[in-house]
């Protein structure tokens, strides 16, 4: 049985958050990078409820794990 391929735009459906991909785009932009010893899951700009949920993917190395990883690697890049 195939794990399901998760993307960006459904992530951000599950975080209640615009997922179009200009908005996505932005929202990344809108944030300064994160420094490297910051977890994603430990932004302030996340709810408890967001951030419960990104924990959760992680912790579980669910579904959601690896879309999860790659907006945390793009939260850490510089947004030139």
């Amino acid at each position: 049985m195939e794990s399901p391929t998760h993307e960006l735009k459904g992530l951000f459906d599950q975080l209640g958050l615009d997922s179009g991909a200009k908005a996505i785009d932005d929202f990344i932009a809108s944030h300064p990078p994160l420094p490297d010893d910051k977890k994603l899951i430990d932004a302030e700009f996340w709810t408890p409820q967001q951030s419960a949920f990104l924990k959760e993917q992680l912790r579980a190395d669910a579904d959601w794990a690896g879309v999860v990883d790659e907006l945390n690697l793009r939260m850490h890049q510089s947004h030139k």
